[in-house]
């Protein structure tokens, strides 16, 4: 789908690290691939257990995961709604993105200078709202005059919903709140949905700590959290520094020995994956055949003709049927025959809504 999640920060918060700790293969997981289009965009696969389950069951002769591509945007100062430092380049590469991973320092460490001269993460966090709210300020107030005249000539009352729409985020903005706190009905999201304001993007915040707050967050971690209750935000902890050493060791066997013995199930990297991946509102299907085991990236909420759309359009054009078998019933029984006879493979028509796992073929007919 070529969705991408952008890393966002100020200055020597640690997104770079992670970045670089994501770039590194070895600092995942045993088969964890990782390809850079470009010096600051890396194509990572998510993790998925089930995968590797259907892996063993099918022993098919390849294995596709699916991925999410990662971009570090360079980190912003003050003033880049008017084109200070990189602003107008950091502001363009947001734009791109289609939602935005932002790094908050919450550790002390007086060997890394803050651009700010001390640790405050909420106030990090202001500084780059307040730049991209300045921005969409800006675009709304065009949007404003550009509509008004526009109503003027028209009694159409699609017209009128979409100012009273632009006055509401026109009102949250100048109060230091983001887009995406304004709350709108379908028929009102649908009249702005050509905005793309950046603070309407779904954000997840990464708090970067030292390695004793990794299990339980501390201070800085808790003052994220009260910030951003409002905001239906997702808050990560991660120790970017103890991800580097992680992606340093040169086994599987010992990057989990180590994790194991901070008390963790799992790296940080590899839950911010899976987090941006549950950020897009992405979802995965599988098709397993014995030349290949897929996982297929859809949107959360797809019928069976959109998913079937994912892998050609002519699935979807021609789209007849899907036959599918649940996750769960695959790995009890163990093959698609056995499902077949144990009546757990369904027949399912274009209404049908795809769930995250269902195993899935479809008919076509183009």
């Amino acid at each position: 789908m070529g969705l991408q999640c952008g890393i966002v920060g100020l200055p020597n918060v640690g997104k770079s690290t992670l970045f670089n700790c994501l770039s590194n293969a070895k600092a995942q997981s045993a088969n964890f691939p990782f390809c850079t289009i470009e010096p600051n965009v890396g194509v990572i696969t998510v993790p998925d257990d089930r995968l590797v389950k259907l892996e063993e069951l099918v022993k098919p002769q390849r294995v596709v995961p699916t991925t999410v591509e990662i971009v570090d945007i360079a980190g912003l100062v003050k003033g880049a709604s008017k084109g200070e430092g990189l602003g107008n380049k950091f502001l363009a590469n947001i734009r791109e993105t289609d939602a935005i991973i932002h790094v908050l320092r919450c550790f002390e460490d007086e060997n890394v200078t803050h651009v700010d001269g001390h640790v405050d993460p909420v106030r990090d966090k202001e500084i780059i709202d307040l730049e991209l709210q300045f921005k969409d300020l800006e675009t709304i107030d065009a949007r404003i005059q550009k509509s008004e005249k526009a109503a003027k000539a028209s009694k159409d009352p699609a017209a009128k919903r979409h100012i009273e729409v632009l006055y509401k985020y026109k009102e949250a903005l100048e109060n230091g709140k983001s887009a995406r706190t304004v709350e709108l009905t379908d028929l009102e999201a649908q009249t702005v949905k050509d905005l793309y304001l950046l603070t309407d993007k779904p954000v997840m915040y990464v708090c970067n700590v030292d390695e004793e707050s990794v299990v339980n967050g501390n201070n800085h971690v808790d003052a994220v959290k009260e910030a951003v209750k409002d905001e239906n935000a997702e808050v990560l902890i991660i120790a970017a520094k103890t991800e580097s050493e992680i992606a340093e060791l040169e086994t599987f066997e010992e990057r989990q020995e180590f994790l194991e013995d901070m008390g963790l199930v799992e790296s940080g990297v590899v839950k911010l994956i899976k987090s941006a991946y549950r950020l897009l509102k992405l979802q995965t299907y599988f098709t397993v055949g014995v030349k290949e085991v897929r996982a297929w990236t859809y949107y959360e909420g797809y019928v069976a003709p959109q998913a079937a759309g994912v892998i050609h359009t002519d699935f979807e054009k021609g789209f007849i049927r899907a036959e599918v078998i649940k996750y769960a019933d695959f790995i009890e029984l163990g093959s698609e025959l056995a499902c077949k006879e144990a009546g757990k493979m369904s027949v399912e028509g274009k209404e049908y809504v795809v769930n995250d796992g269902d195993i899935m073929h479809f008919r076509f007919n183009v």
